[in-house]
């Protein structure tokens, strides 16, 4: 009778750490990978060049897009490398430490300092889309600039898609209302107003205008300004003009931003702009011109810090 009893506790046992076993062996396979090591989670992104395949909150991430540092600034994201060979926003000089990787300049990436970094994601804009084959062979690589004939839209197409892949869609959203809050009381006030507007950009002395759907069209096609010329090209340089020009058209409005400022060179965009034609515009004359900061309209327009501020200025400049 006692050794049936030990045999019985034997097989017991034997039964239990076979289960307990096989519950352990299943567990693994569900979360594992063919090494033994966890699954990482990826997701699909889908953007104007192509798709790319994501690491869920990847660690390493390389930004040539301004607006996009802007955005992973706010949100508390890190970065490991930027493109240093050039003009970094003021806003984001943070961005210049040494800690951070340069990965070149916004039109000359350093594939060989990148291909050393070895990034699980690369967040490029327009400059960089000649290369973006290149990039994509090095670390998925995700296209995030501004679509300027459909400026808000895009803009919170790319806000979304940060958002996905960092797991930050709340905060994103919460950002984007309050962004559109903005929108509507600020174009609530410039619709009253009845003026229209022209946008200048000055570089060196000489100056350039936007209308709709370039890349500060939005003046116009998001908070409501009528443009004085509805007929300006709407390009990425601008339509080069003459200052007989702005004296012909005559705006209510001047809205000005400072290439020069951000790029380097002798002349302010004041010295440029308040000559003596310019002196004889209604725009003059009412205290209507209006210079806005170039870090966020030339260098990081597009960026949830970017946008925000940039509305506001306008806001600002109507008070």
């Amino acid at each position: 009778m006692k050794k049936i009893s030990i045999f019985s506790i034997i097989i017991a046992v034997s039964l239990i750490l076979f289960a307990c076993g096989g519950k352990d062996d299943a567990k693994s396979d569900s979360t594992s990978g063919s090494n033994g090591e966890k699954a990482e989670e990826t997701i699909t992104i889908t953007h104007e060049l192509g798709e790319a395949e994501v690491k869920k909150n990847p660690e390493k991430v390389v930004v040539f897009d301004f607006s996009a540092l802007d955005t992973l600034d706010k949100l508390g994201i890190e970065v490991i490398g930027v493109p240093k060979g050039g003009t970094i926003p003021s806003y984001l000089s943070k961005y210049e430490d040494d800690k951070y990787e340069n990965v070149g300049t916004l039109f000359e990436p350093d594939f060989e300092k990148i291909a050393e970094i070895d990034p699980d994601l690369i967040l490029i804009s327009g400059r960089q889309s000649e290369v973006y084959e290149d990039l994509q062979e090095l670390a998925p690589t995700v296209y995030v600039a501004v679509d300027t004939q459909n400026y808000i839209e895009s803009f919170k197409s790319n806000m979304e898609i940060i958002g996905q892949i960092f797991g930050k869609e709340t905060e994103v959203e919460d950002e984007l209302a309050a962004i559109d809050e903005k929108i509507a009381s600020v174009k609530e006030q410039v619709t009253s107003l009845n003026k229209n507007a022209l946008i200048l950009l000055t570089n060196e002395g000489k100056i350039s205008a936007y209308g709709t759907g370039s890349r500060f069209g939005l003046i116009h096609d998001v908070l409501g300004f009528e443009p004085v010329d509805t007929n300006i090209e709407a390009s990425t340089h601008g339509q080069s003009i003459s200052f007989e020009y702005v004296l012909e058209h005559d705006p209510d409005y001047i809205f000005v931003v400072d290439r020069t400022a951000v790029v380097g060179g002798e002349t302010s965009a004041k010295e440029v702009i308040e000559n003596e034609l310019i002196k004889q515009t209604k725009a003059y004359k009412d205290g209507n011109i209006v210079y806005l900061d170039p870090n966020y309209w030339y260098l990081s327009g597009g960026g949830l810090v970017s946008v925000s501020e940039m509305i506001s200025e306008i806001e600002a400049g109507i008070q």
